[in-house]
């Protein structure tokens, strides 16, 4: 089984940083793509931000320009920064990973437990 935690959400004004964390653990054996999600209040989750293994990032265009995505793949850990916050990025951020936990296994989608951000005006 694959473990995500995120970390490093929290509430700041409208115009501040944050930076998310996120780190993998357990049966892994390649991580391939990662990618941050957001659920804003009476809205559905979708995609903020992805990763590829090789590190080619993609965004949704609300955030383009103020977030980056990054990853390690010594630590299995994928960082989301965010600048110039605004209250419409306020959400529940998760992270997600496709995960091969064996040689000989086929990839899953694993998810972590969210980190709540809140951006005041």
């Amino acid at each position: 089984q694959v473990q995500l935690v995120e970390s490093g959400g929290g509430l700041v004004q409208e115009g501040g940083s944050l930076r998310l964390s996120c780190a993998a653990s357990g049966s892994i054996f390649r991580i391939d793509a990662m990618a941050w999600y957001r659920r804003a209040p009476g809205k559905q989750r979708d995609v903020v931000a992805s990763i590829t293994n090789g590190g080619t990032a993609d965004y949704t265009d609300s955030v383009k320009g103020r977030f980056t995505i990054s990853r390690d793949n010594a630590k299995n850990t994928v960082h989301l920064q965010m600048t110039s916050l605004k209250p419409e990025d306020t959400a529940v951020y998760y992270c997600n990973a496709r995960v091969r936990e064996y040689a000989w296994s086929s990839p899953g989608t694993y998810w972590g437990q969210g980190t709540p951000v809140t951006v005041s005006s």
